[in-house]
């Protein structure tokens, strides 16, 4: 008796000890998997640490492949936009040429015949004009080299002098002297040196469209009703040659020619008066930047700064703004009262003030305003 128990006792210890020692064990492999995890996430922390790290950082760095594939769509499909510009605006010349001349030299008087030849063929030869600057001309980069550039900081992507104003265009992947924003309908970036080519296509453009959608009003709609009883004729005739034989149908009430004549008008004035809506309201926002001094990045900007100035009691003052008129006078590069007939309403590639690098008070400005910052 008294050997069974001693064995049952002796079993029972080893049991324990067998116990004890598995907890141990894996009490010391949790340790080393919690020891290793610590490791290797200060290793990681140590490589990646940036003081400068935040949430949006890290969305920006996944989002990195997307804006890579937009940036690429963009670039190449800029091209296609140009062409799909230049094909719009060459039907809407050809219809107005084709279509409707012949009828406005039949049917006005003299004064009006004169008016819209006159007014017609002018808007054409600045919209041609500055769409063809805009999209040739350079907006201007800055040099590689840091020279002559004072007071310039370093782009983080192109490691180059970076000057005032100048921002880094991700789909050219390079830097743009008075950056605005890179326009794909024109396959260029807008900066300092075609900014004013944009904006007078965007003005004169519009100004094109809202004279076809006036003038060609009446046009549109008696088009539109001759398109209407057309649907409704055919609907007859054939209602009509469903009871009768094919040599007894009827002939087509309205000729082809026609039928082109009035689809041809509807095209012209839905198109026009689209694009009126659409790019009147681009060109009045561009406009309302450019009376501000700012372009469309440097709102942004400005805006942050003025919120920040704000909460420290101070007031932010832009200090590439002149005034309202001032400003327009620098952008369309008026010096003289003159220019407003020769660079303004006339096909001018004058060249902007400065050079994009230092931005100096221009000679048209008649006085200096207040600094960047002000209590």
């Amino acid at each position: 008796m008294r050997s069974r128990q001693r064995m049952f006792s002796a079993v029972m210890r080893l049991l324990l000890k067998c116990l004890r020692l598995g907890r141990r064990r894996r009490f010391k492999l949790v340790r080393q998997v919690e020891q290793l995890w610590h490791y290797g996430h200060l290793c990681l922390r140590s490589l990646l640490y940036n003081s400068f790290t935040n949430g949006d950082v890290v969305l920006d760095s996944l989002f990195e492949p997307i804006y890579w594939l937009v940036d690429h769509v963009t670039r190449w499909f800029g091209v296609v936009f140009v062409a799909l510009v230049i094909g719009l605006t060459s039907s809407i010349v050809a219809i107005v040429y084709i279509c409707l001349l012949p009828l406005i030299l039949q049917t006005y008087t003299p004064a009006w015949i004169c008016w819209h030849l006159a007014y017609g063929h002018w808007n054409l030869i600045m919209i041609v004009f500055h769409y063809y600057m805009a999209i040739t001309t350079s907006p201007g980069h800055p040099p590689q080299a840091k020279n002559d550039l004072t007071g310039v900081s370093i782009c983080r992507k192109c490691i180059a002098p970076k000057p005032a104003r100048t921002h880094h265009c991700s789909i050219c992947n390079r830097c743009v002297l008075k950056m605005d924003h890179h326009c794909p309908w024109l396959n260029n970036c807008v900066g300092h040196y075609n900014h004013r080519y944009f904006f007078s296509f965007c003005l004169f453009m519009t100004m094109g469209c809202i004279y076809c959608s006036i003038s060609g009003w009446e046009m549109f709609r008696d088009a539109y009703a001759a398109i209407e009883k057309m649907k409704l004729l055919e609907k007859e005739r054939l209602q009509v040659a469903a009871n009768q034989t094919y040599y007894q149908t009827p002939p087509p009430t309205f000729s082809f020619r026609q039928r082109a004549f009035h689809k041809s008008v509807v095209y012209l004035w839905v198109l026009c008066s689209s694009v009126a809506l659409a790019l009147g309201a681009l060109t009045l926002w561009h406009a309302s930047l450019i009376t501000r001094g700012e372009t469309s990045i440097e709102r942004h900007i400005n805006r942050k700064e003025r919120q920040r100035l704000q909460k420290k009691g101070k007031v932010f003052r832009n200090p590439y703004s002149y005034g309202s008129w001032d400003n327009w006078k620098v952008f369309l590069g008026v010096d003289m009262p003159r220019h407003w007939l020769t660079r303004v309403l006339l096909p001018s590639p004058h060249l902007p003030h400065g050079t994009g690098l230092s931005w100096d008070l221009p000679p048209c400005v008649t006085e200096q305003h207040t600094p960047l910052l002000a209590i």
